[in-house]
């Protein structure tokens, strides 16, 4: 696979260099934010590798350029920025996983094949409609009756998550895992503050409300 690895430190990037390599990977490296939006916006690759704290652009803001592009390449944030809160902005900001430093490197590779097995955007459906609701996937727009929506990141990933299981319960691990990628409990209230933005911005001023809560169980998207 062809990957981008965004890394400052240089020992760190001539470790990843060598690890990836090892693993089959083709690997082109940058120190800069500004090269990493370069490079990812007029290249092709199967999985991004970013480091947050670099030189100019830090990682999250390149990010956050690469998919104001209409850059969609899966993107994992590899970085000593272990708190909850700097994963929650990661993922928010577009990445598809977080990993700290100092990590394994079997962890690592083991993350880039799964983001690299996920299938692409031409292979997923490109509209979901429920009701009077619809997301368009490519341009990440939403709109109910008409009328347009402007959702964050990962209110949007939220409330398609929400659509692909539309009428079915989803638990807060089920969102954890696979809106915020967490394989553990936080334990802060990460998922009930962006479902009330997400209601506000869904349901307030329409006839009907959409998202339900299940007491005791997760939320729903009502189908019927």
């Amino acid at each position: 696979m062809k990957l981008l690895v965004l890394e400052d430190d240089a020992a760190t990037r001539a470790h990843l260099l060598r690890v990836l390599s090892a693993a089959g990977h083709t690997i082109d490296s940058c120190a800069t934010g500004h090269e990493a939006i370069y490079l990812g916006t007029t290249h092709e690759y199967a999985v991004m590798i970013l480091d947050r704290m670099v030189p100019g652009i830090e990682g999250l803001n390149a990010l956050r350029a690469l998919r104001g592009a209409g850059v969609r390449t899966p993107a994992l944030f590899l970085t000593a920025k272990n708190g909850v809160e700097d994963r929650v902005e990661g993922l928010e900001a577009g990445a598809d996983d977080y990993l700290v430093k100092p990590f394994a490197t079997s962890e690592l590779l083991a993350r880039i094949n799964a983001l690299a097995r996920r299938p692409p955007i031409a292979e997923v459906v490109a509209n979901l409609k429920v009701r009077d609701l619809e997301i368009d996937r490519i341009k990440r727009s939403v709109t109910r009756a008409g009328r347009s929506i402007d959702l964050q990141a990962q209110e949007f990933k939220l409330l398609e998550y929400l659509m692909l299981h539309a009428g079915e319960i989803v638990t807060r691990s089920m969102l954890l895992e696979n809106v915020w990628s967490f394989h553990f409990d936080p334990g802060t209230n990460v998922i009930e503050s962006h479902m009330s933005r997400l209601r506000a911005k869904v349901d307030r001023g329409f006839g009907y409300d959409l998202i339900q809560t299940v007491r005791g169980a997760g939320y729903r998207l009502r189908v019927d």
